[in-house]
Order: C-alpha cells, then sequence, then structure tokens
C-alpha cells in the first residue's frame, strides 16, 4: 500500500485544532484522529478531512491504522503516556514521527529508538512545535559562532500569553517535582527555580528563573555543550514564594492535590483566543561560554508558543512529505538548521 497520507493524532486538543485549521494554508489535509469521536467527527466536518477514531492500548490496531500513512503527527498528551506506543507503531510501519513534547524524560526515551529508526528510514523529532525549535535555532547559532562553548544558557519570555488545558495538564503532573540541568554531560536534579537573574533584553531588565525545559535534553543533542541551564520570565515576586515550594512538594505531590488542580483546569477556557495569540510574543535568549570566560550572547523575538507549534510543525511536515529529512532520532535545528525559526511567521531579530 502506498504511503501517502499525513496523520494528525489527538486532534480533539486545543494545540492539534490550531494544526489541523492552519494546515491548509500549508497546502497539507491531514487526516484527524484521536479518541473522542463527537469533537474529531465535528472537527472533521467543519474542516472538511477525513477522520479515524482509535486508541493507543494495541499494537495491532495503531499499525493497521497506520499502513497508508507517511508521517504522524502526534499531538495527544501527556506523552509520557502515549509517546511510546505511536513511535513503535511508526517504526514498525515505516511512518515518520514528529510531535508537540515538551518532557525530558519523552526526548530521552525516544532517542532509544534511533538505531531501529535508522534501520525502519524513518525520522523521529519530538518537540517540533514551541518546544524546542526556538531554543533550539538559538543554541545551534551560538555553538556556531562559539564552537568551544562549554556552558549554554537559554531563555524564553513569554508576553501576554495564554495557557491551553493540555500544557496545564501537563504541567500539572509536574507539580511537586525537582527541575533538572545539564551538568558536564549528565542530568542533575535541583529544586524548582533554584536560580534567578535579571536579563538586558530589548533595551528591559527582565526576570528570569530556571526551569525543567526540552533543551535539557535537545540541546545537548543539537549541540554537545555539556552544561546546559533553561530559564522562563518570571515576576521577581513569584519566584521568591516557588523559593519555598520544596516545603510543600510532599503535598503537591498527593493524587488529592493534584486532583483538585485537574479540576480547576478544566473548568477553564480550553485555551487563548486568536486575538489573545495575535497579541502575544515571545523573547528568545541565549548565552554561551568557553573554559576561558569569555561569552557571547544572542536574542530574537517569535510569534507566541500555540502559534509556532503550530506553524512550525506544519512547516516540519512539508519538508518530511517532500522528501527531506534524515532517518533517525533528530532536533529541530539539528536536521534543518538554525535559520528554521526564521521560517516561521512572526520572528524577529532583535
Amino acid at each position: 500500500m502506498q504511503k501517502t497520507k499525513l496523520l494528525l493524532y489527538g486532534a480533539n486538543g486545543y494545540t492539534a485544532k490550531l494544526i489541523a485549521r492552519y494546515a491548509k494554508e500549508y497546502n497539507l489535509s491531514p487526516v484527524l484522529a484521536g479518541r473522542n469521536e463527537a469533537i474529531i467527527s465535528a472537527l472533521s466536518k467543519e474542516l472538511n478531512y477525513e477522520y479515524r477514531i482509535f486508541a493507543l492500548d494495541d499494537s495491532t490496531v495503531i499499525e493497521k491504522q497506520l499502513q497508508d500513512v507517511q508521517l504522524v503527527i502526534h499531538a495527544a498528551g501527556p506523552f509520557a503516556n502515549t509517546a511510546k506506543q505511536m513511535v513503535e507503531a511508526c517504526i514498525a510501519t515505516g511512518t515518520h514521527y514528529i510531535d508537540i513534547n515538551g518532557d525530558i524524560p519523552v526526548f530521552e526515551q525516544i532517542k532509544t529508538y534511533h538505531a531501529a529508526a535508522q534501520q525502519a528510514g524513518v525520522m523521529l523529532m519530538p518537540g517540533a512545535g514551541f518546544d524546542v525549535i526556538p531554543t533550539d535555532c538559538c543554541a545551534l547559532h551560538l555553538k556556531e559562532q562559539m564552537p568551544d562553548a562549554t556552558h549554554l544558557q537559554l531563555a524564553f519570555i513569554p508576553s501576554r500569553s495564554q495557557t491551553s488545558h493540555g500544557t496545564a495538564t501537563t504541567m500539572a503532573t509536574r507539580i511537586g517535582e525537582k527541575a533538572v540541568i545539564r551538568e558536564n554531560g549528565q542530568f542533575v536534579k535541583k529544586p524548582l527555580g533554584y536560580k534567578g537573574m535579571w536579563l538586558n533584553v530589548n533595551s528591559q531588565q527582565r526576570f528570569v528563573m530556571s526551569l525543567q525545559w526540552g533543551d535539557i535534553s535537545t540541546a545537548y543533542h543539537t549541540t554537545g555543550i555539556p552544561n546546559v541551564e533553561v530559564f522562563t520570565g518570571m515576576k521577581p515576586t513569584v519566584y521568591r514564594i516557588l523559593k519555598f515550594q520544596f516545603l510543600f512538594n510532599w503535598l503537591l505531590r498527593t493524587q488529592f492535590m493534584r486532583n483538585y488542580i485537574q479540576r480547576k483546569i478544566d473548568k477553564g477556557p480550553s485555551g487563548p483566543t486568536d486575538e489573545q495569540r495575535a497579541n502575544a510574543s515571545t523573547i528568545i535568549w541565549g548565552k554561551v561560554t568557553n573554559a576561558g570566560g569569555k561569552g557571547l550572547t544572542h536574542q530574537f523575538s517569535c510569534a507566541d508558543g500555540y502559534s509556532v507549534t503550530a506553524w512550525g510543525i506544519l512547516t516540519i511536515a512539508q519538508k518530511i512529505l517532500a522528501g527531506n529529512f534524515k532517518a533517525g532520532y533528530q532536533t529541530p535545528a539539528g536536521c534543518y538548521g538554525k535559520h528554521l525559526i526564521h521560517e516561521i511567521p512572526g520572528t524577529k531579530n532583535s
């Protein structure tokens, strides 16, 4: 059977709906797929796309659904619960795989399938969205400017951004857990927000705090720089509160508390409106340092995270379907270069 179709799995979620909506602008017609037939069939009717309903608990079923699929865009989180099944089915059927994941353990898990994917002639690219296209491109740019860099710091500072149900749910599963950095090539656990600092960006002082982000895995893969930290914009008052989170981690990790937080999330809007996204933006900042203490910085701005994810993953999908890919585990900038982010609308050099 000839493989010609693009399948978007998890099409009931907020980000996946954005991807589906924008696909036509990229001359793509994805098959919408997932478990929620009511939502997916309605979206299928609205956008005039084919749809399929199947779960990820039976490998035989998944593989059958992928027989005519050239590429899967996997958008069904939390990815810690869904990525493994889809990746294995993609390798078994010779189907390319990209996703919008941002979890370090998931990146590391998918990386273990590198040899199998190479043998199958397919590409595996998790993090083909805001996690981690902009920061990955920033990291590679800095690495090329300073090949002997030993330390890398990355930061993203959102402006007027809102959070979707899916993102909030994934964040809720991490509440009470420690953060992670890369130190001498190894993962090292640190308290959440263990470091805060002021950055001068666009002639303004902006406060950022350290957090667990996908680049702790992917930037190391892309650049080979052994020490990596990632930061995000944060109000100093909130940062000071988070510094004491360790006192309550035992409570935050309880199922009772996580269920309570999830109920709060479910009561909120599914995600930002088109107007909110259009008015939002993100500053990307990076710095490398070598063993001699010499430093170099780079910064630019891009659209809000959800728009970057939708446009970014569709840009990559276009490339793969046109035959532009590398077999095995890949990162966005590692595969497509540091200018990938500039192919996405809304990116501006500072």
